[in-house]
């Protein structure tokens, strides 16, 4: 009898989970930080190409990020691209130089932000239910193709049902110490 790929399940679920975790360093807690600037895109060079692929970015102030762009042409489109990332930054541009001050988070900005959290948990718990219902799928497959009996497909689906309920738990465990990290004054 055929087994079903547990591990190839349990690490995309781990996939969700990381992008989650990538997601909230580019949400910013009033603090510079260079992975805030990290999921920004900007359309240059006929297409969308990463920030970090463009230009350098570097902490050398507490409350002060500055973006080194290569190429004098992209700096009009990289400062656009933090413009319109909804990161409410505002970059003041100097040559090839971008000096993006960090302001203090307000109340009503602090909410926003855990907003956005939100956002990005419910995104990974909805790829984590994803990977979940692919996993079962394959075992109502393998049972009708004859690879597994009955009780086989109801002790694999337990098992894949445990995966995914650790997997939300950490997520939410990940988006609770997020919020928390965000509406600390």
């Amino acid at each position: 009898m055929a087994d079903p790929d547990i591990d190839g399940i349990q690490r995309r679920m781990a996939g969700a989970l990381d992008v989650l975790k990538q997601e909230f360093a580019g949400l910013r807690t009033g603090r510079a930080s260079a992975s805030l600037l990290e999921p920004i895109t900007v359309d240059a060079y006929g297409g969308q190409m990463p920030l970090n692929q463009l230009a350098h970015i570097n902490v050398p102030e507490p409350r002060l990020l500055t973006v080194q762009v290569w190429d004098k042409g992209a700096v009009k489109a990289v400062e656009k691209a933090i413009l319109t990332s909804g990161l409410g930054l505002n970059p003041v541009v100097d040559g090839q130089l971008i000096r993006v001050p960090i302001p203090e988070l307000n109340e009503e900005r602090r909410q926003e932000l855990t907003r956005v959290a939100g956002k990005y948990a419910e995104q990974a718990r909805v790829a984590v239910r994803n990977v979940r219902r692919d996993g079962m799928d394959s075992l109502k497959r393998m049972e009708k193709d004859g690879e597994m009996s009955r009780d086989e497909h109801r002790a694999w689906a337990d098992e894949i049902q445990q995966l995914t309920d650790e997997m939300v738990a950490r997520i939410d465990e990940t988006a609770a110490a997020k919020e928390e990290e965000i509406l600390r004054v």
